[in-house]
């Protein structure tokens, strides 16, 4: 049983190679480069939808309201369903599991959150939407505790895709930046992995302080 359970867990050369393929398209490494290899980058395979030969979006030109946020929302179904498609594919693969094993050096002592978040945490750059939709995953197949995800997720809420986020929304302000965009996005990083840690350090004191009220409570 020991074997047979060793090997259904082993990470083969498909899980490495799936897991390198998926780091690869959610880190967006090739989306500003040119040549063949710009194909592999995730946004750029998930092409700009809603846009049309005159350059008329999808959500309409102008107004606000529940009609835009709804059409917006309406935008986000192509990218998710084909993020989950192809996680599932890697996952068939091997890549969540040669995931735990690269990240899990990295992320437990970094953040106490498994291995296995890896994916997550490298598409959160890029993406918030497939991030959540990974880390709810997750949690539903027990690879990651309660308190893992509320890790995670102060991680992720605070600064989301600071890559995609800084480089669109915050374009207008890179010209007058006094700060290099490498530095400003590092800076993001940092504060949010001090975040993270900060709901880490609340958990474990709320931890030992149920102990010690049920400890009490038992004398």
């Amino acid at each position: 049983m020991a074997e047979q359970s060793q090997e259904k867990y082993q990470v083969t050369w498909k899980g490495w190679l799936a897991l390198i393929i998926l780091i690869i398209s959610f880190s967006g490494v090739f989306a500003k480069m040119d040549g063949p290899l710009r194909a592999l980058d995730f946004q750029v395979l998930t092409g700009s939808f809603g846009q049309v030969s005159k350059g008329v979006i999808f959500t309409g030109k102008g107004g606000t309201g529940a009609r835009d946020g709804f059409m917006f929302a309406l935008t986000l179904f192509p990218t998710l369903m084909f993020a989950l498609g192809c996680i599932q594919v890697a996952e068939s693969l091997g890549a969540l599991r040669a995931a735990e094993v690269l990240f899990r050096p990295i992320l437990q002592p970094f953040m106490g959150i498994p291995g296995a978040s890896g994916l997550a945490f490298v598409s959160s750059f890029t993406s918030s939407d497939v991030a959540a939709v990974m880390t709810k995953e997750l949690a539903e197949e027990k690879m990651m505790t309660e308190e893992e995800r509320a890790i995670f997720v102060a991680y992720q809420y605070a600064g989301s895709a600071p890559v995609t986020n800084t480089f669109g929304t915050g374009a207008a302000l890179l010209p007058i930046s006094v700060l290099p965009v490498g530095i400003i996005i590092g800076l993001i990083f940092i504060v949010k992995v001090m975040g993270a840690n900060l709901v880490r350090l609340y958990l474990k004191w709320q931890a030992s302080k149920n102990r010690v009220e049920g400890s009490g409570a038992n004398g």
